[in-house]
């Protein structure tokens, strides 16, 4: 027996705040933009499949496959309540009941593009409240296979741009936040070259709002350039095997360490939509190393390590 079915809109069975509905209204709203941006890129339309969770609210999985640009992505919009926190947040919020109803919702997004010189791109928002406790919570991270100096210069100056219109300490705070987040400890080396995280944001509650919502338009100013510039860089299978074989980091942190993922399945979430995340193709190589001077090498030794890229 499934724990979702189906439902004609995620938000009619939803119980939360007045600001709370509003932000999922508003979520609601930046995935159909995102996916109608992302689209015009790809050349094909992301599905849509609502679903419903019993203690109330639900989502629309969004999910494009085998696309013109992108192998695999999604867009997954969640508004939903819980009659008890997970463990996952009882962790960072001790204090609170773990039998404390909740309610959350956001936005995640994560494009796998079939070109190995396009990178792959997460990006994710979210608001959470338990009773009169609230928080905002997400970021943006970018993890490519054959890097570009100017890519990433470019990906963090407008990532930068956006923080500095709300608070000229937002980036300074989240970047390194993002550095450490997406780090792999098992294998000491970062997932890609970050962008920015935070979690627990409150700063006030229009504030907030304001803030993830300008986020999304920051996302396509940032990597929808990337896409045009690398889409039609010729490759060959020997960069196609290193990007499934760079791919096994993305699934490795996502599985171990990811929060979001973490707190969706221990939220009793839609597994589907959870792990539609993961690339389509993948591969482990035993004691992988790329040959010195390599581009493959260049990808470990210059750009994951964290720096500034704002300064160029």
């Amino acid at each position: 027996m499934t724990t979702q079915s189906r439902l004609s809109h995620p938000l009619d069975t939803v119980q939360a705040s007045p600001h709370g509905l509003a932000t999922a209204q508003a979520l609601l709203e930046q995935q159909r933009i995102l996916c109608e941006t992302l689209s015009g890129l790809d050349g094909r339309s992301f599905g849509a499949d609502p679903w419903r969770k019993p203690e109330g609210g639900g989502g629309i999985s969004r999910v494009l496959e085998e696309g013109g640009v992108f192998e695999k992505g999604g867009v997954m919009f969640s508004a939903i309540n819980g009659s008890g926190l997970p463990p996952v947040v009882l962790k960072e919020h001790p204090d609170l009941s773990p039998s404390t109803p909740f309610f959350a919702t956001g936005v995640s997004l994560i494009l796998h593009p079939r070109n190995p010189y396009v990178p792959t791109v997460h990006f994710n928002v979210r608001y959470f409240e338990v009773g009169p406790v609230y928080w905002y919570g997400g970021g943006m991270d970018l993890t490519p296979y054959y890097p570009f100096h100017e890519d990433c210069v470019h990906f963090h100056r407008t990532i930068k741009a956006s923080c500095d219109r709300f608070d000229p300490g937002y980036y300074a705070r989240f970047k390194p936040w993002c550095d450490e987040y997406f780090y792999l400890k098992h294998r000491q080396e970062a997932r890609g070259i970050g962008g920015i995280f935070f979690n627990y944001l409150k700063d006030g509650q229009a504030p907030g709002l304001a803030y993830i919502q300008d986020l999304s338009a920051t996302f396509l100013r940032a990597y929808a350039p990337l896409v045009e510039r690398r889409r039609d860089t010729p490759y060959g299978e020997a960069q196609r095997e290193f990007q499934a074989y760079r791919r096994g980091r993305y699934v490795e942190f996502n599985l171990i360490y990811d929060q979001g993922t973490l707190f969706g399945l221990q939220a009793g979430g839609r597994v589907e939509s959870i792990l539609a995340s993961l690339p389509p193709r993948v591969r482990w190589v035993y004691d992988y190393s790329p040959e010195p001077g390599s581009p493959e090498a260049a990808l470990t030794r210059d750009f994951l390590p964290p720096r500034d890229w704002v300064q160029g």
